[in-house]
């Protein structure tokens, strides 16, 4: 399918049409690795985030997913400005936010918030819960009416937890709860975009169910736009609107919900599908297709040429080897359907007519099981 019809797309491009609340082009984040003795000197850097492009609309719910190292959390602490990018731009309401000074952020970051990944290290062992949801009141100077004691327990409430907690310390709630406090931290100063980076990735299954019904429910009634991080593709499912697949700093494919789980082209995105586990209720159901990826994600430090996805890729050819694929709309994609891919997969996730299996290890230990 090399002949696909490429057509030129808007970097960026949004489901809605108005401008987008939160644009990045060409982000790029490289830690730098020092070595020598005795004086240290540069010797390489991690490229952990490389070439970006993404936005969000005003009250728009965007999934980043992919393998764990791929750089979304390094994306989601860029787009907070908890990282000072080594590249590219960051636009935030119209206003260019990617060398910002701290006066100049100041009212940004109130707008701009984070729910991060662990419920346990987030949270001030020494604080309360009303001091630690209070805290960005006080740091910003915002007295609401009413007080900032009693918008703290408004928040609680907000959160489904008890308002008379307000003086408890974090080690006194469960996993779950812990979490809802980070949520009411976040919700504290009104944010209009929030980036929440594996809110649900630590507690159980029957948890993270009421965390993002939670967080979907906050997003309805106050019209805050996400950046949802995930590995779950399923909760993704649910809770985003548009979805963006990363894969070794460097995002491979940007669609709507339905295109990115119904329609993949990405070589890449149909082994993630793939790999979600189904329930078979009967032999009438209908099989999704099954896809095996040998070894882990290359190194960051010396990433593959061209295509990135080429060393773990069963379509891979001399081309891919020596042209980066641009990210654009292949023909038969909806519009904002953007996919980086010399040769396109089907649009389709049936099963196949025989695994795509990378690994012959695997294979051969399967087909020694299947004859006994």
């Amino acid at each position: 399918m090399s002949e696909n019809l490429t057509l030129p797309a808007q970097q960026g491009s949004t489901s809605t049409s108005t401008e987008p609340l939160l644009e990045v082009k060409g982000l790029t984040k490289h830690f730098p690795i020092y070595g020598g003795f005795p004086i240290k000197r540069r010797v390489g850097a991690v490229q952990a985030v490389d070439g970006v492009d993404l936005s969000v609309g005003v009250g728009e719910s965007l999934g980043l997913v992919g393998e764990s190292g791929c750089g979304k959390s390094t994306t989601g602490r860029l787009i907070t400005r908890l990282l000072e990018p080594t590249a590219g731009q960051i636009t935030y309401a119209g206003q260019d936010i990617t060398r910002a000074k701290r006066k100049q952020l100041a009212p940004v970051r109130s707008e701009i918030q984070m729910i991060f990944q662990d419920p346990y290290s987030s949270l001030n062992p020494r604080q309360t819960v009303g001091s630690i949801i209070k805290a960005p009141m006080e740091v910003n100077g915002i007295t609401p009416a009413g007080g900032r004691e009693n918008r703290v327990r408004e928040l609680l409430e907000l959160v489904g937890l008890n308002p008379e907690h307000y003086n408890r310390f974090p080690h006194e709630f469960s996993g779950g709860q812990r979490q809802r406090i980070g949520v009411a931290r976040a919700l504290a100063l009104n944010p209009k975009l929030i980036v929440a980076d594996e809110p649900v990735s630590a507690l159980d299954v029957s948890i993270q169910a009421q965390v993002v019904n939670l967080l979907q429910k906050v997003q309805d009634e106050l019209g805050i736009a996400f950046v949802f991080i995930a590995h779950d593709l399923a909760i993704v499912r649910h809770f985003s609107q548009r979805v963006a697949v990363m894969y070794l700093g460097k995002v491979v494919e940007v669609g709507d919900r339905d295109s990115i789980y119904n329609r993949p082209r990405h070589p890449y995105t149909h082994a993630l599908l793939s790999a979600v586990p189904e329930v078979q209720v009967d032999d009438d159901t209908e099989q999704r297709e099954r896809i095996r990826l040998a070894g882990d994600v290359p190194s960051p430090i010396h990433p593959p040429s061209g295509c990135r996805f080429r060393t773990r890729c069963w379509k891979a050819q001399d081309k891919c080897a020596t042209e980066e694929p641009p990210l654009v709309q292949i023909s038969g994609n909806r519009s904002g359907h953007l996919t980086a891919c010399h040769f396109p997969e089907e649009p389709t996730t049936e099963a196949r007519a025989e695994d795509v299996v990378m690994d012959p290890a695997l294979k051969a230990l399967e087909e020694a099981q299947d004859q006994h």
